[in-house]
């Protein structure tokens, strides 16, 4: 089973990243073809970075890491989740998650 990249105009699959320990939601990315398999390979998160146009192996610079402990598809096969045992923080803030700011609710 594999990702149907092609739903996508871009290519590009919305990737949400849990911790498996904790749970916790750290982060949402894309993959395309390449950084998926990439990904089963090497069994730790590459993504497609749209703002720098290229791959991206998170943690390559800040060793903050993702290993691979299961990948799970979506129904419709265009999203992923992945839960990983991070390395290190997984936002470039230095949080532990990307989702760390609360939205007050009106």
């Amino acid at each position: 089973m594999k990702p149907d990249f092609d739903k996508y105009p871009d290519g590009l699959v919305p990737t949400i990243v849990v911790d498996d320990r904790t749970g916790q939601v750290l982060m949402m990315a894309y993959m395309n073809d390449v950084a998926y398999q990439r990904s089963l390979t090497s069994r730790e998160t590459w993504f497609w970075s749209r703002s720098r146009q290229e791959l991206w192996h998170k943690g390559a610079t800040s060793g903050n890491t993702q290993a691979i402990k299961a990948m799970w598809i979506d129904c419709d096969e265009d999203t992923l989740l992945v839960r990983v045992n991070p390395a290190g923080p997984a936002c470039h803030t230095g949080h532990t998650s990307c989702f760390y700011r609360t939205i007050q609710l009106p």
